[in-house]
């Protein structure tokens, strides 16, 4: 990986670590952009290390790994993961991965979005999800039902040609209403909004 990132001129590898615990001690140390991070490292895990690091550092995590298990997914966002990105992606994926996330945005593959949208609601809270149409953890009262149930739709991953015809509604309207989602929260892409309405997070 020092290899194939070092083909880039943008970037400047500053150091590889042997476990989370050493990626921790070293962004404390030194000012890291972005920090690549596995799931199963010796001594501390991945999901662990972002934890400490999102807490200590101004170091963005991306998390690069070859497990797609919801469990490693989930904690890793919760622990403030800017991104989760499996290995199997080409360089230039990476590449545009990184950039994105030390612009401060959040990068998922739609695999890992599908498994994030399953795996942070209890059957029970994914059932209120489905009657209210609102997340847990956002603020209900800035929405109105329509934009409610279309956040709720953009985080199971449907395209807006597929919000408009579950919701009975022209692309332009869901566009509309996206526009305004957009406004209300201050994010500023549909990847955000979905984010947000599964954590409570991300919104400025």
């Amino acid at each position: 990986m020092k290899i194939i990132l070092s083909t880039f001129e943008e970037f400047e590898v500053l150091a590889t670590v042997q476990d989370g615990a050493e990626a921790v001690a070293y962004c404390e140390e030194h000012e890291v952009d972005v920090a690549l991070l596995d799931v199963q490292m010796p001594n501390m895990n991945g999901v662990e290390a972002t934890g400490r690091i999102t807490q200590r550092t101004r170091t963005k995590v991306l998390i690069l790994t070859t497990f797609d298990e919801d469990r490693f997914i989930s904690e890793a966002v919760r622990n403030g993961a800017k991104g989760y990105l499996l290995k199997n992606n080409d360089p230039e994926e990476i590449r545009d991965a990184i950039r994105t996330v030390h612009n401060g945005h959040h990068v998922l593959q739609d695999v890992v979005m599908e498994k994030l949208a399953a795996g942070l609601m209890s059957p029970s809270e994914n059932e209120k999800s489905a009657k209210n149409g609102a997340g847990k953890n956002i603020d209900r009262d800035l929405f109105t039902a329509r934009e409610l149930e279309i956040m709720s739709l953009i985080a199971k991953g449907l395209s807006n040609k597929e919000i408009a015809k579950q919701a009975f509604l022209s692309e332009g309207t869901v566009a509309n209403h996206i526009t305004s989602i957009l406004g209300k929260t201050g994010l500023e892409h549909r990847t955000q909004i979905a984010i947000y309405y599964l954590t409570g997070e991300g919104r400025r």
